[in-house]
């Protein structure tokens, strides 16, 4: 155990002082502060000391030089056992700081709330992460809080042992100490990073925050958690059980689709994080439909992502289909009462997402592979019609539906679309013929058609050899949009132009493993 004498208190977010200093006058325990934190503290009429009386020197640089100090850092970091400690300690009358309670300029707000580059470096903190290491590097003397959540544990501890620490609680909140300077740090690393334009900088640090301990991964016998760039994922869940490893992955998969899609008209259903129905129309009941149509069988189980509000007339569509999961931007209070009734459904309201893309990242075998998103803009000048046949604006518009949902689906994929809906996918094969085979087999399987229907086909990547567009062209295919780039490309051409294909090349390909 260890007795607090003195503590040394430098905080910005000044929420729930009042409680600690109640905690801390009942031990009689003499305080120290600086700044806003000392004017807070008198405020609310507790004794304090101010660092610059503390030191006996004046905060200067308009603040920015308060506890670097001397007298600051040896309180903090002398080890009570050392003789030869004690004894500098007591020729420079210097006394002991047993307890550091600091939390940082808020720089991760300051950075979401301005662009000023001279405001933002005004709130990185020197002094509170200095005194933050100093504290836990000496646990074993000095206790370090760092958080307002753990002011409710210090009052406990302090509570069961008289005024005193025990080394385990030092020791815990060392470790949490370490973590919030290494992830302070992290964030303005990553700040200067982005600013400088630096794609993929000589170390890589990343800072996220815990947000949910899953009960369990992909399989019951791994353990998983959520972790976010920021504390929360902004989805709020209205109802249903918690969410699980395997929720999440489809969970993602489908809204990043759904949000590719033209606002408030698509739907995206996922299964293992592919799709298996991506439809966009004006009218969301029948958006949905088309969605659920193209492969009814593999929804069962799976994930629906509606990127509009969801209403009464729609919520008894979905209530007819099993889901693990409904997500929707926003809800009908109707809509919702139906979907309740379903005691397990996860309910997902993605109003607050934001589509902000983040580099990926794949770990495996103590090493990272990072890459940037594949967000990159479909234009008119990135695709070439090579063949003799033409598409008219309506099928072209469909060849990029096609083409758009193929980012979306493991690779190898091929997808075939009418309009704008999906009429069979084929996912995750190691050959670009079985892709072909199995989206024909769906679509053959699930889909009644109109006459003179216009099916396109769409493929992550180039054909390799003729036998791919030659299976789709059997099957009915009009039209195929695939990336260029192959050695047999004028043999794809040719075929297209003997068999009246229209034929059109992208520039980039949409591979997703």
């Amino acid at each position: 155990m260890k007795k607090i004498s003195q503590a040394l208190i430098s905080v910005s977010d000044k929420r729930y002082l009042n409680k600690i200093l109640k905690a801390l006058q009942k031990y009689n325990i003499k305080i120290i502060s600086s700044g806003g934190t000392y004017k807070e503290i008198k405020k609310l009429g507790f004794k304090c000391k101010e660092v610059s009386t503390f030191t006996e020197f004046p905060e200067i640089l308009n603040g920015r030089v308060k506890t670097l100090h001397p007298k600051i850092h040896a309180g903090i970091l002398y080890k009570r056992n050392k003789r030869s400690h004690k004894k500098q300690m007591k020729s420079f009358n210097f006394e002991n700081i047993d307890l550091v309670i600091v939390n940082f300029y808020p720089f991760e707000k300051t950075i979401s709330e301005t662009k000023n580059h001279g405001k933002i470096v005004e709130n990185i903190d020197v002094g509170g992460p200095t005194m933050v290491r100093a504290a836990a590097k000496n646990y074993n003397d000095v206790t370090i809080i760092t958080k307002l959540d753990q002011y409710e544990n210090l009052i406990i501890e302090l509570n069961e042992n008289n005024g005193s620490t025990s080394l385990p609680f030092r020791q815990k909140m060392s470790e949490e100490a370490f973590t919030e300077t290494a992830s302070y740090d992290a964030m303005i690393s990553n700040y200067f990073v982005t600013k400088n334009k630096t794609s993929y900088p000589a170390k890589k640090v990343i800072s996220t925050s815990l947000i949910e301990k899953l009960r369990y991964g992909e399989n019951p016998h791994q353990s998983a958690s959520l972790y976010g760039y920021s504390r929360s994922t902004n989805l709020d869940q209205l109802h249903g059980k918690k969410l699980s490893y395997n929720n999440y992955n489809d969970l993602y998969a489908a809204l990043n689709a759904s949000m590719s899609l033209p606002g408030n008209i698509g739907s995206v259903i996922v299964k293992h994080a592919n799709p298996c129905g991506i439809s966009v129309n004006k009218n969301k009941l029948e958006s949905f439909k088309e969605a659920l149509s193209c492969d009814p069988i593999s929804a069962f189980g799976g994930i629906i992502s509606c990127n509009f509000k969801i209403n009464a007339r729609l919520a008894v569509e979905l209530s007819k289909t099993y889901f693990e999961v409904v997500i929707g931007k926003g809800y009908e209070k109707n809509a919702l009462v139906i979907l309740k009734k379903k005691k397990n459904l996860r309910i997902i309201d993605s109003s607050k997402i934001k589509l902000n893309y983040f580099d990926s990242i794949v770990s495996n075998l103590n090493s990272l592979i990072i890459q940037s998103p594949d967000n990159k803009k479909f234009e008119n000048k990135n695709f070439h019609v090579v063949s003799k046949h033409k598409p008219s604006r309506g099928l072209f518009k469909s060849l990029m539906f096609a083409f758009n949902a193929c980012r979306y689906v493991k690779s190898n994929a091929i997808v075939l679309a009418s309009n704008t809906r999906t009429v069979g996918i084929g996912s995750g094969q190691p050959s670009r013929l079985d892709s072909c085979k199995i989206a024909i087999d769906k679509m053959y399987k699930f889909q009644k058609y109109r006459d003179n229907e216009e099916i396109v086909a769409a493929s992550d990547a180039f054909f390799p050899f003729v036998d791919g567009i030659e299976t789709l062209v059997q099957a009915g295919i009009r039209a195929v949009i695939q990336p260029s780039g192959s050695i047999r490309d004028k043999e794809i051409i040719k075929y297209a132009n003997e068999t009246g294909t229209i034929l059109v090349f992208s520039k980039t390909r949409h591979f997703k493993h």
